[in-house]
């Protein structure tokens, strides 16, 4: 049987886990505010192999949630995901972190009663992460993990998604949903707190990657950024 490790650090979340196909073995995660990935991930991917009594020569592939989201972030998970994969010679997959995030609310929201929607309009989900200002890089997902609406850098405003809203029920939620809800005004737009990237979303679509052999380019290989990083401009000393 297949055990996957699965690295989601796509935003401020750090979050591990273990799979295989019978579902999540273990999780080790922290859903913190300061980004501290370089000091938690290889301690959480061995207190992960701990809890589910496997070592590192029992992996057989390594799952990386790909982006888009923080460029450290990505680029810690990334890097750790690639040298475990070079280091005992195993593939590696990579898994887009909105839908890592959508399926991870479709599973918190089992027991959404999807009855509530008006009669004759269907719930999608929106994950949104935050990119700063009034912008986020969302998606919109049906319950069962299909893509309806691309990956796209958005700049909210009070017509956003409207076309969808007129005939759905879309529930947004994601470190970048919050921010939205003064704007997007719609009857038919749902906020929901609480749901936050972690490996368990990305479990699905790795065991489904591993079965198909749907493997990356080790060397090769880049986090999804959907933006070109910017850097700040240093602050002088001495000068406000």
């Amino acid at each position: 049987m297949a055990e996957i490790l699965l690295i989601e650090t796509a935003t401020q979340v750090c979050s591990v886990g273990i799979a295989n196909s019978d579902g999540l073995l273990s999780l080790k995660e922290d859903n913190g505010s300061n980004y501290a990935h370089s000091s938690s991930l290889t301690v959480f991917i061995e207190e992960a192999l701990l809890a589910a009594n496997l070592s590192f020569s029992s992996l057989s592939a390594v799952a990386i949630s790909r982006g888009p989201g923080s460029y450290t972030g990505l680029r810690i998970g990334v890097a750790a995901a690639k040298g475990i994969c070079y280091a005992l010679d195993i593939p590696l997959i990579a898994v887009d972190t909105l839908e890592g995030l959508a399926r991870q609310c479709a599973e918190n929201l089992k027991s959404f009663d999807k009855t509530e929607a008006p009669r004759g309009l269907h719930v999608l989900l929106c994950p949104m992460i935050d990119a700063r200002r009034m912008e986020v890089y969302c998606a919109l997902f049906d319950f069962h993990g299909k893509q309806i609406l691309e990956t796209e850098a958005l700049v909210v405003n009070s017509s956003s998604f409207l076309t969808y809203l007129e005939s759905h029920k879309i529930l947004f939620f994601g470190n970048g949903a919050a921010k939205c809800a003064s704007v997007i005004q719609h009857p038919n737009a749902l906020f929901l707190d609480g749901i936050a990237p972690s490996a368990k979303g990305l479990v699905a679509s790795a065991m489904n990657k591993f079965q198909m052999a749907a493997f990356e380019d080790i060397a090769y290989f880049e986090p999804f950024y959907l933006k070109d990083f910017v850097a700040g401009t240093p602050r002088v000393k001495g000068l406000n």
